[in-house]
């Protein structure tokens, strides 16, 4: 027979197998993957684990039959329902009378003579000849080929030839800079020493000059009033005073447990996993490794170099700067103020110029702007008259008939047969369980036809009884 899985037994989608991660090694059938500490628990007292408040997936059978009446079929009260009267439509009667048809366009406009309009292009004239047209281009009859010849090579010989001569080292500055000796140019800047005016200061100002002091009058100061206390009592009795009743009543009590400490007279099992199954292996110290011992050598150093050894000194003279030494930025000369712009320059007086205005080419109409247009002026009024409403009243409509309560799906419905998935029970009816895998699926058997007649009349007694 073949094994199927709850997630394969479901009819309802809403079933599945509680899938456990991957597992790397298989796992005996004990009541907990997870810990031993539900196992081993010691109880304290009157003290016990916390109990799973997750209801129990307790099947509920057949409660009697549905009645399919609602609060909407038990309240509904039917009234006498009269068909709304239809609205008579008025009559129609033209008005007496010709409409005037006459706009101020068909009354303004003039009608002109207007003559087709004549192309003045010249009609297109197709000159035809009977000869055989010739096709060959004046390129190809006046074309002469040339004999062409490679021209040769312009770029000149930028390979690089060392000099034979010894490389002097001499720059042109070196060769053309004749030194004339330091000449120290002349300071114009002024001195630093104020000059002194010998007219006294004056201090006076335009406020010391032009101040007149006028006489302040005294200040008028309030007389404080004497304080005089009420003669009435203090009336401090408050709405809260006034509106309270002491009634008796008890404090509330709490329900806040004793924080009592939990003592128990089992000694504690201090035993843990890694105490039980802890092996002790035998350790050695580590090595330690000694350096050795320094031995200076016994032979002398040669402290020679290859370029110490080789080298040839030269006698060269040291090189002389030819940069001019710095030359110093004070002067005691004091410094000349007058310039050439100031000694000739002369102030002239310097009128703004006038704007230029292009003079108005259109003149501008001096009497008043009468407001009036073509269509104010040819405008006739008439008399409008409001148009007649055709929406009908707003009035409820009635009817002599009664009410057509029936719908398509009460005349289309057919009631079926509600199906319950074998899912949902503890012990799957008609199946026997196997076995579980790792990843936690459980695997049930199907029971043949003879074996599941017997399972079904033994549910049929129980029920009976």
């Amino acid at each position: 027979m073949k094994r199927l899985c709850i997630c394969e037994i479901c009819s309802c989608g809403r079933h599945r197998c509680p899938h456990q991660p991957t597992a790397l090694y298989g796992k005996p059938n004990v009541t907990c993957v997870l810990t031993e500490y539900t196992e081993k628990y010691p109880a304290y007292g009157r003290y016990n684990p916390p109990q799973s408040l997750k209801p129990k997936p307790v099947n509920h059978g057949d409660r009697g039959r549905m009645d399919g009446t609602t609060t909407f079929k038990t309240d509904f009260i039917p009234y006498v329902v009269t068909r709304r009267p239809g609205k008579q439509q008025a009559e129609y009667k033209p008005k007496p009378g010709d409409i005037d048809l006459g706009t101020t366009y068909k009354q303004d406009y003039s009608l002109y003579e207007v003559q087709p309009f004549a192309p003045s292009r010249p009609s297109e004239r197709v000159r035809t000849t009977g000869h055989k047209m010739d096709t060959v281009p004046t390129y190809k009859e006046d074309f002469r080929q040339w004999e062409m010849c490679k021209r040769e090579l312009k770029k000149p010989d930028l390979t690089y030839h060392p000099p034979d001569a010894k490389f002097d080292g001499h720059t042109t500055f070196q060769d053309d800079f004749l030194s004339r000796g330091l000449a120290p140019r002349e300071s114009f800047k002024p001195s630093s020493i104020p000059k002194m005016s010998d007219t006294p200061f004056d201090g006076v100002t335009s406020n010391q000059q032009c101040y007149v002091s006028h006489p302040l009058e005294a200040r008028w100061v309030k007389a404080p009033e004497p304080y005089k206390p009420s003669s009435q009592p203090l009336q401090d009795l408050t709405t809260n005073r006034r509106d309270y009743q002491g009634l008796p009543g008890q404090l509330p009590q709490s329900y806040k447990p004793n924080p009592g400490k939990v003592t128990s007279d089992v000694p504690f099992q201090s035993s843990t996993e890694f105490k039980e199954r802890f092996q002790q292996w035998p350790v050695s110290l580590p090595q330690l490794h000694k350096s050795l011992q320094y031995v200076s050598p016994t032979e002398h150093m040669d402290m020679s170099t290859t370029s110490g050894s080789v080298y040839v000194q030269h006698n060269i003279q040291p090189f002389i700067s030819a940069k001019p030494f710095n030359r110093p930025t004070k002067s005691s000369a004091p410094f000349q103020v007058c310039t050439t712009m100031r000694d000739d320059y002369q102030p002239w007086e310097v009128k703004r110029q006038a704007m230029i205005k292009k003079p108005e080419e259109m003149q501008r109409a001096t009497g008043r702007m009468d407001h009036l247009t073509t269509f104010k002026a040819h405008f006739t009024p008439h008399e409008l008259q409001p148009n007649v409403s055709f929406k009908p009243a707003h009035a409820p409509l009635r009817a002599d008939a009664p009410l057509e309560s029936g719908t398509m799906y009460s005349t289309e419905f057919t009631p079926k047969r509600i199906s319950v998935c074998p899912a949902s029970y503890d012990s799957l009816p008609g199946f026997v369980f196997e076995d579980s895998d790792d990843r936690g699926h459980r695997f049930y058997r199907k029971l043949p036809s003879k074996d599941m007649n017997k399972m079904a009349a033994g549910m049929a007694v129980a029920v009976v009884s």
